[in-house]
Parts: structure tokens; C-alpha cells; sequence
């Protein structure tokens, strides 16, 4: 009832203007379309996928019956770990370069952000081409979890680079003015003021990235393969969750082994998210 009646009174508020009333409420319904889509798809997936998860899901051991994702969820964490881990501090270090270090405005910069917008937008086939040719073929390595980490390390270093950029500069720069002010370096002002500052957005793009990380198929297969196996090492092969969902929807044998994979995967993105927030939370309190 609270709700209905902020919404009435703003609509109230905002009927003297038609122009501001007629954003208003299209910004409105946009939201809650997307809020509906978004419902829509997730209750699809858990609705379809639940009723179909069981304990063999999650053998070592994987039959042609049983079907485990067990070596996918395993090497999907892996991929996520190891990809973060490459592309996380190369990310975060070059827009801390970009907004604290480079002269503002210079023809450098500029160039930098153009080819990282740029990297951002093109399709996840070509990284996995890219990654197929260059660390597959040219370096020898093959079809093997290395391959596959060091492509989707390129492909999400533009998201982390942009969204910790803009994070950056969202501080204001009286908080850096204040901390010079008091004697601190400009190596103490970014890690002890702004950074922290920043925490949140830039995590932000570490869970954009996570979800573009785990949900991502083609570039996977071209580079890491998709053998239901765990990767014993950097130069061995092995699926994610998303190439095995893949793998048993093409089938057409195992859809709801398919539909239950994706309820799985949703459930995983979630508790990444979460964890994410919280650490978010508690780095702003620190």
C-alpha cells in the first residue's frame, strides 16, 4: 500500500508537466518489463531444471546414465578462478593508470579507451578463433584449460578495465585533495583512499565478468575443448557447465539432464553474486 501510494502522489506531482509525467511513466514500465522478463526466465529454468537434479548429477565417476556435471562444475571453477586471477590485476592496475596516473584528457588515453570499447564489443567466436589459433595452434598448447583461461581472460579484461575506470572516477576528487592535503603520497591516496572508494563498483565488474566467464560456450570449446573430465593441469582438457548443457541439449537424449544443468548453473551465478555483494558491503565498512 506504501508503494501505491509514493507512486499516486508522484504521479500526482509530476501531472502539471505532461512531458515529465510521460518519462516517468515509461521509465516505469520499462522496469518492470525487464523485472518481468527477467522472473520469467528464471522461474523457467528453476521450474524445468529442479525436478530433474539428482545425487548422480554430481558423481566422479561419469556413464553415458548418469551424464555428471560433476567435472564440468569442477573445471567451470577452475575457469573462473584462474581467468580472474590473469585478468583481474591487469585490469584494475591499467585504469588506475588511465584516471590516477596518465594526464587527463591526453590523446593516450584516448586511444587506450577506444580499443578497450572496442575489445568489448566483439563477438565471443572471434576471441575463441583468436584463442584457438594463437595459444592452441602457434603455442602448441592445444585444446587445454590454459588456452581456455588466457581467451576468456581477454575477453573480460575490457568489462574490468572500463567498469573500474568509471568506479575511479567516481570518487571525488576532494577525497584525493584531502588526502594530499594531510601529507600522504599519491601511492597511499589511491590504495588507502580511492581504491576503497571504489571497492564496490569494481566488483561490480568482477561479478559482470564471472557471469560472462561462466555463461560463455564458444570461445570454450574452440580452446579448452569439451571433454567430460577434470583438467588434471594447466595443459589438459575439460568442459564447464555451459559446454556440458551444450553438449547434452545438441544430443537431444538428456534435455532434462540439460534443463537441470541450467538450474544448476543459475544457482551458481547466484551465490557468486551474493558472495560478491557481501564482501562489496564489508570492504565499504572496512
Amino acid at each position: 500500500m506504501s508503494f501505491l501510494t509514493t507512486f499516486m502522489k508522484k504521479i500526482k506531482i509530476k501531472r502539471k508537466k505532461p512531458l515529465d509525467l510521460v518519462l516517468f511513466l515509461l521509465t516505469w514500465l520499462c522496469a518492470a518489463i525487464t523485472a518481468v522478463v527477467l522472473c520469467v526466465i528464471i522461474g523457467y529454468i528453476l521450474i524445468n531444471g529442479i525436478p530433474h537434479i539428482r545425487l548422480s548429477l554430481f558423481s566422479r565417476v561419469v556413464t553415458p546414465d548418469n551424464v555428471s556435471l560433476y567435472p564440468a562444475l569442477i573445471g567451470t571453477l577452475m575457469m573462473v578462478g584462474l581467468a580472474l586471477a590473469f585478468a583481474v590485476p591487469i585490469g584494475v592496475f591499467s585504469a588506475i593508470y588511465l584516471v590516477e596516473y596518465a594526464k587527463r584528457g591526453s590523446r593516450f588515453v584516448k586511444i587506450v579507451r577506444t580499443t578497450t570499447e572496442t575489445l568489448a564489443g566483439i563477438p565471443s567466436i572471434v576471441y575463441g578463433l583468436f584463442g584457438f589459433i594463437f595459444f592452441s595452434v602457434t603455442l602448441g598448447w592445444g585444446f587445454s584449460l590454459i588456452s581456455g583461461t588466457l581467451t576468456v581472460s581477454i575477453m573480460i579484461l575490457p568489462l574490468i578495465m572500463r567498469t573500474t575506470e568509471e568506479s575511479l572516477k567516481s570518487v571525488p576528487d576532494t577525497f584525493r585533495e584531502g588526502s594530499f592535503g594531510l601529507g600522504a603520497g599519491r601511492l597511499r591516496t589511491v590504495f588507502r583512499i580511492v581504491l576503497p572508494s571504489a571497492m564496490p563498483g569494481i566488483l561490480g565488474g568482477v561479478i559482470l565478468a564471472t557471469g560472462r566467464i561462466v555463461g560463455e560456450t564458444a570461445a570454450i570449446l574452440f580452446t579448452l575443448g569439451n571433454v567430460s573430465r577434470v583438467p588434471n593441469n594447466l595443459l589438459d582438457t575439460g568442459r564447464t557447465l555451459a559446454g556440458h548443457m551444450y553438449s547434452l541439449a545438441s544430443e537431444g537424449q538428456h534435455v532434462g539432464t540439460a534443463h537441470a544443468t541450467a538450474a544448476i548453473l543459475l544457482i551458481v551465478v547466484i551465490i557468486v553474486n551474493t558472495i560478491s555483494a557481501l564482501l562489496a558491503k564489508l570492504l565499504t565498512k572496512g
